[in-house]
């Protein structure tokens, strides 16, 4: 008796499968020998991009953004502070990246690395002006709690918590804030007729000036190919991560390696720029579309 076509679908399928998982690296440079990534993307292309803004009612400001089916929902709120002695017109950011052990069993070690990486990077870019964030010279400033939940980790995780970090400043609106009895400074949240009678430290909400914007794409180098925004599987498997970030003027903000024996090779830094660069204009018209 003759096995059925979906019999044989259904056994080439688990055979697939097993060499996957048996010989992974094999399996991978089949599929880069033929030009082509295992989720069927071509050599140099990142995954689908989603950026969604203000998801989060509570939040002055939030954004979702997804590349693939890495997941990130970043929300700021905002607080206010006394200000250090040393910069009585700033405010400041406080940044937590929230990455629960589900996502990935390296999270101890993965997520407060994210943390870091990012606080460096939207401080070091000039993103925007501290001196924007003051309401009285030093007294009062606004502190800006942003919170960044990994909801799924495939891969690729910086980039894409970058991206909803710099799509929730763009969603951000300062609120109205006024003196209150004690000469303390408050949030007006109900109707202005209860603060009507006390003094407006702002007259309305606004939005912050972004100044620089910063873009990030990282890459796997493996033998002769650089593989832009990889896989939590291709991750796991190649031995060495580059993550370039730009800003909107195109200009290198840092630079991360991870893994490998040796620093990459001048010609595979350049390359992984260019592709950086061609990244950051996709991203910046996906954020002009929003």
């Amino acid at each position: 008796m003759g096995v059925s076509d979906s019999s044989q679908d259904l056994w080439s399928e688990v055979e697939v499968d097993a060499l996957r998982r048996i010989f992974p690296l094999g399996f991978f440079e089949h599929h880069l020998s033929e030009s082509l990534r295992p989720d069927g993307r071509p050599l140099g292309k990142a995954r689908d991009t989603i950026v969604k803004l203000g998801l989060v009612s509570s939040a002055n400001g939030s954004a979702l953004a997804k590349i693939g089916s890495t997941t990130m929902l970043a929300s700021i709120t905002m607080e206010v502070m006394t200000p250090c002695i040393d910069s009585p017109d700033q405010g400041c950011i406080a940044l937590e990246f929230h990455m629960p052990p589900i996502c990935s069993p390296t999270v101890e070690t993965v997520a407060p690395v994210i943390s870091k990486r990012l606080s460096d990077t939207i401080l070091s870019c000039g993103m925007f002006d501290l001196n924007e964030l003051c309401l009285v010279s030093g007294k009062a400033a606004w502190m800006c709690c942003l919170d960044i939940h990994c909801l799924d980790a495939d891969g690729a995780l910086f980039d894409a918590a970058l991206l909803s970090a710099v799509a929730a400043f763009s969603n951000l609106q300062i609120p109205l804030v006024a003196l209150n009895d004690n000469g303390r400074i408050v949030a007006i949240t109900g109707e202005k007729e209860e603060h009507e009678n006390k003094e407006a430290v702002n007259k309305e909400k606004r939005k912050l000036m972004i100044k620089n914007i910063p873009f990030s794409l990282t890459c796997i180098l493996h033998k002769n190919y650089i593989l832009p925004d990889p896989t939590a599987e291709e991750e796991s498997i190649m031995d060495t991560l580059v993550t370039v970030v730009l800003d909107s003027s195109d200009q290198m903000v840092s630079f991360y390696k991870s893994g490998g024996n040796a620093l990459a090779y001048s010609s595979a830094i350049k390359s992984c720029v260019e592709l950086a660069r061609e990244r950051a204009k996709e991203l910046k018209q996906i954020l002009g579309d929003l």
